[in-house]
């Protein structure tokens, strides 16, 4: 895992739009897991929002952010929590997609739940996130 890439903080529906990064000169030796938005690369996302019922007989959860939901696999390290469905949690973790699916490895999760404001907060993190990239993409 490249510390150096950002944890890019995101909704769904624009994680959904990752891809692998196009092979080139600078990214011969990356990691496969390395994702790329437009010219951002990152191998982790933040995301945040309610845990969803997944399939109920694998024992899953999905996120779903009002932009859209996505898959969690749990790692050990996150399964240390009983996590249920109608928490607001705050994950950050690999994405990928698996067999056309999209899913996103767990690598750390905090309960956020008993937050005021938490969603309204967030919302305007992403956007101003996401203006300081554009920023620095035509800067």
């Amino acid at each position: 895992m490249d510390f150096n890439l950002p944890a890019l903080k995101l909704f769904i529906r624009e994680l959904k739009m990752a891809s692998p990064p196009a092979p080139s000169i600078s990214s011969a030796g990356s990691t496969p897991s390395v994702m790329a938005l437009g010219n951002l690369h990152f191998q982790r996302a933040w995301l945040q929002g309610v845990l969803v019922p997944g399939c109920e007989h694998e024992g899953n959860l999905l996120l779903d952010d009002g932009s859209g939901v996505i898959e969690l696999y749990f790692s050990k390290e996150s399964q240390t929590h009983q996590w249920k469905a109608g928490m607001y949690v705050l994950i950050v973790g690999a994405y990928t997609v698996k067999d056309g699916t999209s899913v996103l490895k767990v690598h750390k999760i905090v309960d956020l739940s008993s937050s005021p404001d938490r969603e309204a907060m967030w919302n305007m993190e992403v956007i101003e996130a996401h203006d300081l990239f554009y920023a620095a993409s035509i800067g």
